[in-house]
């Protein structure tokens, strides 16, 4: 496909998003910018979460993830439904009875200052993390698609993407971001969709012999139970699943952000049950286009490349579908990437402002430009840890997510838990060392599980190991008792 072909389509695509941020940031304050004025409708932002849930990441490497793990992805989505059971009755009721912008906050008030701090300090660094690996997924395919032939460095291509971002977001932020999210969501599940009906059309499938093709085929096996010491068996996988909804999405500031816009508990919660059962089909299908994208290799001869993340890439941008597909994917892989990146990096200055800087305890005329610098600010860390990772990436990119979410999630996970579930108090300025030295200790484990745990290999559960480590650190510095939220 030629690349003035695809900049067009971006450039079509990101004129409609500046429209849009036109339109919804007018008369826009730092209300609107953190909350959007607690007035989103909560099916736009169940929509849209789909879309910022699944993003860039799971649009190219859930399908190209299947070789290796065929569906068994499913049963972490199946212990999703469970977290986010958790977050609709748990965590959002008490986030909308303290009447929170950053949900950070909750642990000032529950342990104090260096308590809070310390979990606004990890979410920074996650979501530094998350976000970084999501645009590095989009920078690298525009930099194959479009910016190698013309010899522009991928520093370049990585700065024009996350200049875009902040074009429509500095204004208006999450009151802007529920709208974008929206048609965001919306064109990445239309390309899935489309590039599923051209590959059965291409192969002369119905429907139901496409169905049976996949069912039959080695990449449809959803449920593993022989191997408890296998990153696959089930209740390792389920488990997982529950506790990386819990704190990526509950205890994430770029999740939350978007639910409490909402305009009460109820339609929040209406908002978190509809979006977890879409996310169970949507996700599916991503699995089915991934075992498909293999079929139709095998049927046409197509040699597979060795990084999985580039085959939806390759078989869409490279001739083999028709040009439908290869525009159909180029804008469902913006809009994926984007909707999950902008509204992280409208969490990211949100969380920084209130978090660290106390915003609010700022002269009431520099409110409004310090919100405007953390926002330039973040995204020049982004950029920088984008060209880091691109040196050091070698990983399936989602692999490398959920692996870095263990180690950074891990002392949030911790420390609500015991805040929700204690009513013991601890010394507050220990908690830093404990919540550092808890990730520290899972990575060596980790390292030494095969000998010190009689084979025994951890995969995404590092995330409830290192939560519990946490735990069990606060409880060795418990101090009194505290009544409850």
């Amino acid at each position: 496909m030629s690349p003035i072909v695809i900049l067009s389509i971006i450039v079509a695509y990101f004129l409609l998003l500046i429209g849009i941020s036109y339109f919804t940031s007018k008369g826009a304050d730092n209300n609107s910018f953190f909350v959007g004025n607690k007035n989103s409708k909560w099916y736009l932002v169940a929509f849209g979460m789909v879309g910022a849930s699944l993003s860039g990441v799971t649009f190219v490497s859930v399908p190209g993830w299947v070789s290796v793990t065929q569906f068994s992805y499913m049963q972490m989505v199946f212990g999703y439904l469970f977290g986010y059971f958790i977050i609709a009755n748990v965590l959002m009721p008490l986030y909308y009875r303290l009447n929170l912008t950053s949900i950070y906050t909750y642990l000032d008030q529950r342990f104090g200052f260096w308590s809070y701090k310390t979990g606004a300090f990890y979410f920074l660094i996650s979501r530094i993390i998350g976000a970084s690996f999501r645009l590095f997924l989009v920078a690298s395919v525009l930099q194959l698609s479009i910016f190698d032939e013309w010899g522009v460095p991928f520093w370049v291509t990585v700065a024009i993407t996350i200049l875009l971002i902040w074009v429509y977001t500095f204004k208006g932020g999450i009151k802007t971001i529920v709208w974008t999210d929206t048609l965001q969501t919306f064109f990445m599940l239309t390309a899935v969709g489309v590039t599923i009906y051209i590959i059965s059309d291409q192969l002369n499938w119905s429907l139901s012999e496409m169905i049976t093709q996949v069912r039959e085929s080695q990449y449809s096996q959803i449920f593993f139970f022989e191997n408890w010491n296998s990153k696959q068996y089930f209740f390792k996988s389920f488990l997982s699943g529950m506790f990386i909804t819990v704190v990526m999405t509950g205890l994430d500031q770029d999740m939350m952000q978007k639910n409490l816009s909402c305009k009460n508990i109820k339609e929040a919660k209406w908002n978190m049950y509809s979006m977890s059962v879409v996310m169970v089909f949507v996700t599916f299908l991503f699995l089915f286009l991934g075992a498909l994208l293999y079929l139709y290799s095998a049927q046409k001869g197509i040699v597979i490349p060795q990084k999985s993340d580039q085959l939806f890439p390759m078989l869409a941008t490279g001739g083999y579908l028709g040009y439908t597909v290869a525009i159909c994917f180029i804008l469902g892989l913006i809009a994926a990437a984007y909707s999950s990146a902008d509204s992280a990096l409208t969490a990211l200055t949100t969380s920084f402002c209130v978090d660290i800087i106390d915003i609010n305890k700022q002269p009431k005329e520099r409110k409004e430009s310090l919100r405007k610098m953390t926002h330039i600010g973040m995204s020049v860390i982004l950029f920088l840890v984008i060209l880091l990772f691109e040196v050091i990436n070698d990983d399936s990119v989602i692999d490398a997510l959920f692996k870095a979410a263990s180690y950074t999630y891990g002392p949030l996970l911790g420390l609500y838990a015991f805040g929700l579930f204690t009513d013991l108090n601890v010394k507050d300025k220990w908690v830093p060392l404990i919540c550092l030295a808890s990730p520290i200790i899972s990575y060596g484990i980790n390292a030494y599980s095969v000998d010190l745990l009689n084979g025994y290999k951890f995969g995404y559960d590092l995330l409830i190991l290192n939560g519990g480590l946490t735990y069990l650190g606060l409880y060795l510095i418990k101090q009194g008792k505290k009544e409850k939220f």
